[in-house]
């Protein structure tokens, strides 16, 4: 007797697929194994008449979003037809599992009449540079609407918590170790093979937007004369123009999350310089945890997260000349004991893990609305 298919899964994300894989990718293409999954995006302008629904093939995922033409102007998920053009494409399902990754998809959510809505909050994207005026309204309509939510760290969970008591789990980041292991190893080679004295490197991983702080990354590089300051990664909503620059400064650019390994294969000591502000209160970065797995010690601002999570692992500094000095001591410093704190945390957070603990509220949150018992939000 063949097994029953888990239903459809339909995410509404803000996020590109193919832009820097982090938590919606890691999740998403896990649970695509299971089940049939559709990935849709926001429209995106592009030189056509009229509206045209576009769709691409990524392993078990099925890309979806939509051109439109620049005249129209609108590039949010309520876009004029895009509900129709979308509902036209997955047809009619009395059993579809809607998953929202940002609340302004929520209206064209609740056109494919979902049995099961999901609501993963993986960042406060109403603190975000350019956010939506009605991203707050729609946040708490989510969450009001949502027959699970998840939320993607500590101090978003404490926001989050009062809204839905009883459907709301906590899944901070997670990490794959055996993807960035083998930076651990060729690290130690490319010592032994050199053979000689080089420049120790610093580096950052990640999106770089308003959320780094770059009077810290300008300061860190003048204290560090002596080493190379790597920051890879797109930058996005901030004008190149306006980065920091200096002779031991470079800024390489994107880098595929399947290089990464051989990126963080080439630091020494991992940055996390974030500004505090808005954007970066409630964030929980994946970085971390992958810039452990690679064997680097890290180094951070005080992101309340991070400090709740990660203290006594990662390295705490409040400016330039702190992380420089911490940059020093922890290149001089043996790794081993370091390296025994971080396995017992990587052994906790591995995607898989996370993924499958996922997995089965959402399947229980869908039993749950099927039989009428979803909870009363007032």
């Amino acid at each position: 007797m063949a097994l029953e298919q888990p239903p459809e899964l339909v995410v509404f994300s803000h996020l590109r697929w193919t832009f820097v894989w982090q938590r919606p990718q890691h999740l998403v293409s896990r649970l695509a194994r299971q089940r049939p999954t559709w990935f849709v995006e926001e429209p995106v302008t592009s030189d056509v008449p009229a509206p045209r629904l576009c769709r691409e093939h990524h392993g078990d995922i099925t890309r979806v979003w939509l051109e439109v033409p620049p005249s129209e102007g609108n590039v949010l998920f309520d876009s004029q037809g895009y509900a129709d053009e979308l509902g036209e494409l997955l047809g009619e399902n009395d059993d579809r599992t809607v998953w929202l990754y940002t609340p302004m998809a929520l209206s064209i959510a609740r056109a494919l009449n979902p049995a099961t809505l999901v609501y993963d909050v993986m960042d406060d994207l109403a603190s975000f540079r350019g956010a939506p005026a009605a991203l707050s309204l729609r946040h708490r309509q989510a969450l009001r609407e949502a027959d699970v939510v998840f939320t993607g760290g500590r101090s978003l969970h404490q926001g989050v918590l009062q809204h839905r008591p009883h459907q709301t789990h906590l899944f901070a980041s997670g990490v794959e170790p055996e993807h960035f292991s083998p930076a651990r190893r060729l690290r130690s080679s490319r010592c032994k093979r050199d053979g000689v004295e080089r420049r120790p490197v610093c580096g950052y991983v990640g999106v770089i937007d308003e959320r780094v702080d770059l009077d810290l990354v300008a300061d860190l590089a003048a204290a560090l004369p002596d080493w190379d300051l790597r920051m890879v990664g797109p930058v996005v909503k901030i004008h190149p123009e306006t980065l920091p620059q200096a002779p031991n400064l470079t800024y390489p650019g994107p880098v595929r999350y399947q290089d990464l390994p051989v990126a963080l294969a080439g630091f020494d000591v991992a940055l996390m310089p974030f500004a505090l502000n808005e954007a970066t209160r409630s964030i929980s970065p994946t970085k971390t945890l992958e810039y452990l797995a690679a064997g680097l010690p890290v180094v951070s601002t005080r992101v309340p997260d991070v400090v709740a999570d990660h203290k006594g692992v990662v390295e705490l500094e409040d400016d330039g000349e702190g992380f420089a000095v911490a940059c020093r001591r922890l290149h001089r410093q043996a790794p081993a004991a370091r390296e025994a704190v971080a396995a017992s945390v990587l052994a906790r957070t591995h995607w898989n893990t996370i993924a499958e603990r996922m997995d089965n509220l959402m399947v229980r949150a869908g039993s749950a609305a099927g039989t009428g018992s979803r909870e009363d939000t007032g």
